[in-house]
């Protein structure tokens, strides 16, 4: 039997390239786009990541979700240092989520009811993070020239330890899980997944019309 981690990868592996492929993210990379445009990604993570970070606060004790807690993941504290280091103290009167954000963060925060769909959340962004974010975090740091401290810390997991390692942990407890439940409830964390992939690259497309609109 396919291990769920692998049916998660294979069922999903399209809309993560469909993600990794969003213009506004060819943009960035090509070092087309100003620190401020670049600052309007991780505004809109902020958002997300305080509804992610905060239902799994919520969730800690929960039984199955809670072995997917991790609190050095927390983004929260680095991507305000990010939003610091772009656009300075007054970052806060700077960022204000967009639709397409909005419309992620009512989702993740409705997953505080279904520890299936927070694991498809929690999945689909950090372990996108831990990967492919790695080589983005590279690129930024050439193109803007940020340094460790602020600018690109949302990408810095120093309290992780050995990226691969804990990766590879992850995916055992993703196998577990899978494990635990019919597969009925399999099919439906893959579609979430699906679904919260989506919903990500719908962010990056509205950014990508925003910076257009402003060309």
């Amino acid at each position: 039997m396919t291990s769920f981690s692998e049916a998660l990868r294979n069922a999903t592996w399209g809309d993560h390239e469909a993600a990794e492929g969003e213009s506004y993210l060819k943009e960035l990379m090509g070092g087309r786009l100003s620190a401020a445009e670049y600052g309007e990604m991780v505004a809109q993570h902020h958002f997300a990541y305080a509804a992610l970070d905060s239902v799994s606060r919520e969730l800690a004790d929960h039984p199955v979700a809670g072995r997917f807690v991790f609190p050095e993941l927390y983004r929260e504290p680095a991507l305000e240092r990010d939003l610091a280091t772009i656009y300075g103290d007054g970052w806060r009167d700077r960022i204000a989520p967009s639709k397409a954000t909005r419309t992620l963060v009512a989702r993740i925060e409705q997953m505080a009811g279904w520890p299936g769909g927070y694991v498809a959340h929690h999945y689909t962004r950090y372990m996108g993070d831990l990967s492919g974010g790695q080589f983005i975090r590279m690129e930024l740091q050439r193109i803007y020239g940020y340094a460790k401290g602020g600018g690109v810390d949302f990408y810095v997991f120093d309290q992780v330890g050995s990226l691969p390692r804990f990766k590879q942990e992850y995916r055992s407890r993703l196998d577990a899980f899978g494990e635990t439940i019919d597969e009925r409830e399999r099919e439906r964390v893959i579609r979430e997944v699906k679904l919260a992939y989506q919903l990500n690259t719908e962010v990056l497309a509205e950014l990508l019309d925003s910076v257009r609109a402003v060309a």
